[in-house]
């Protein structure tokens, strides 16, 4: 008889990504992750002493899924800019629970849009706006933070109330947001 499979920590990450994926990151627990893959709570409970050390690790691998989603093959795209934010509305719709989980479960707690500018993380979207937009490095932070208001409060709106997906109205006020925002900060010089 062969040996049992051998259940590693990287497995119980995934399974708890999974579970947040499919049913929402408050279904993760040790009890639905053995469940997943079919074996005790013991493993679980070995590599993990409390449920949020899991959480935690499994908010990192949807963060990772989330960058990938948005940026994977940019390059070959006519306008990479609107390309991660029709993206970013786009995850919201098709990946409604990981959506809440990284954007509404309370990550940002106590954190200010000054933090969230200021991350390494998001360094090569304010490159790629100073590029394409022919701005500053101060404007295009203006230039994101209502990008990201816009694009948040669109995507909010679709992960929570099923509201319909229209891609075509969706692009066409991303375009006017995004080319009346470069336009203010041009004139306004910040």
């Amino acid at each position: 008889m062969p040996p049992k499979p051998k259940i590693t920590k990287e497995m119980i990450v995934h399974a708890a990504f999974e579970i947040a994926k499919a049913e929402g990151f408050e279904h993760i627990n040790a009890r639905a992750i053995a469940q997943k893959l079919s074996c005790s709570t013991q493993p679980v409970l070995y590599y993990f002493s409390k449920i949020e050390e899991i959480k935690k690790a499994a908010y990192e691998e949807s963060d990772a899924y989330h960058s990938w989603y948005l940026t994977h093959d940019i390059e070959k795209c006519d306008h990479p800019l609107l390309e991660i934010g029709l993206r970013y509305i786009r995850f919201a719709q098709e990946q409604q629970q990981l959506f809440r989980f990284l954007f509404q479960s309370g990550k940002f707690a106590g954190k200010s849009l000054s933090d969230l500018i200021s991350s390494k993380e998001l360094k090569p979207i304010l490159a790629m706006i100073q590029q394409t937009a022919q701005s500053n490095r101060e404007q295009a932070k203006t230039i994101f933070l209502s990008l990201f208001l816009f694009l948040h409060g669109y995507a909010s709106m679709l992960a929570n109330n099923a509201m319909e997906y229209d891609e075509t109205t969706i692009l066409s006020c991303l375009k006017q947001t995004y080319l009346g925002t470069v336009s203010a900060s041009a004139k306004n010089g910040n």
